[in-house]
């Protein structure tokens, strides 16, 4: 059975996850996490991509962006990763494979899923016993998110303005989201929906999406009401 084209559409958020092949590193030191991060503020503007939160892990990253453009995540994604393969090849002395096959993306519903879907994000260098505190990982935006750091990569979404009417309000609103962390059915779901490509929201948004796009949203028939993943 043909594989489904992925889920992009303009304007809403979408959660990528790329790995390395059987979970080899990908970053061997921080020059390679300096020139990824480097590619991808290079690509996300050249294609008109807003990235609200990363994190780069060791053999793997995952992003929270929106397009503006039907193609600017497939062709984002595509320079990044073959000008990093290229990159990582001859910096190591490799050759082949780095990445294990496409990426893979999901929609996920802002309203209710995207302060998640950053805390998502944020805490996996914690759920991988890296650090006890996001905030000491260096390769992610929460630093940005929290007042230490301004990231000219990350653009917030409208969804964490509404945290606060000043940046010291949005930052200890954020933190506090952070603390509180997220429940494992959230967790689940996030990772699911994305792994699968299935949008991830309420009935009425992914109703929306569908009249949006020829491509399935749902993993069951197109129209029906989506089943939230448990």
């Amino acid at each position: 059975m043909a594989r489904l084209p992925r889920l992009t559409v303009p304007g809403y958020p979408h959660h990528i996850i790329q790995r390395g092949n059987n979970k080899q590193p990908v970053f061997a030191d921080k020059r390679d996490y300096e020139v990824l991060l480097g590619l991808l503020e290079e690509q996300s503007k050249k294609h008109a991509v807003a990235v609200h939160s990363y994190v780069l892990m060791s053999n793997h990253f995952h992003l929270l962006v929106t397009p503006s453009t039907d193609e600017g995540v497939p062709l984002m994604m595509q320079s990044i990763g073959r000008s990093y393969v290229r990159y990582f090849n001859d910096r190591h002395g490799r050759s082949g494979t780095l990445w294990e096959g496409r990426y893979k993306s999901t929609l996920v519903q802002a309203e209710r899923y995207l302060l998640a879907c950053m805390a998502y994000i944020d805490l996996n260098p914690v759920r991988a016993g890296m650090v006890a505190d996001p905030a000491d990982y260096p390769w992610s935006s929460h630093a940005h998110y929290i007042g230490r750091r301004a990231d000219r990569l990350v653009t917030p979404h409208p969804i964490y303005w509404e945290l606060g009417n000043t940046p010291f309000a949005r930052d200890a609103a954020y933190l506090d989201l952070i603390r509180n962390g997220i429940s494992q059915e959230q967790q689940r779901a996030l990772t699911n929906a994305t792994i699968q490509g299935w949008a991830l929201g309420e009935p009425d948004y992914v109703a929306d999406l569908q009249r949006r796009t020829e491509r399935r949203v749902t993993k069951g028939q197109a129209g029906r009401p989506f089943k939230r993943v448990s």
